[in-house]
């Protein structure tokens, strides 16, 4: 049975950081491409970033380009996602996913797996 399980959330003022991790269990992990997605109040999932199995390639939402970091190691099975510079428009449950497509993806439907989230709430 795939589980993520994600962590690393919290209450941060605004040009805080936080790094979210996300713990795979029941694949090979290798074998799949994986993501974060957000979802706020009131609005829908949205896409954050994506890194491909062998970590070459990577994609970010415009909105958070040169301040969220998206890594993975294969070894302890999980992925990270570093976030700087946070904004209160960050706020929202941040998921992981996992997938066993090749290139990583932008949409929701394409993933498989998700886990159950973890909150970030950047404060003004």
């Amino acid at each position: 049975q795939v589980q993520l399980v994600e962590s690393g959330g919290g209450l941060v003022q605004g040009g805080g950081s936080l790094r979210l991790s996300c713990a795979a269990s029941g694949l090979t992990f290798s074998r799949y491409t994986m993501c974060w997605f957000r979802q706020a109040p009131g609005k829908e999932r949205e896409f954050v970033a994506a890194i491909s199995r062998n970590e070459i390639t990577t994609s970010y939402a415009d909105s958070v380009k040169g301040r969220f970091t998206i890594s993975r190691d294969n070894a302890k099975n999980t992925v990270y996602l570093q976030m700087i510079s946070l904004k209160p428009e960050d706020t929202a449950v941040y998921y992981c996913a996992a997938d066993t497509i090749w290139v990583p993806t932008n949409r929701e439907v394409d993933y498989d797996y998700w886990g159950q989230g973890t909150q970030v709430t950047v404060s003004s």
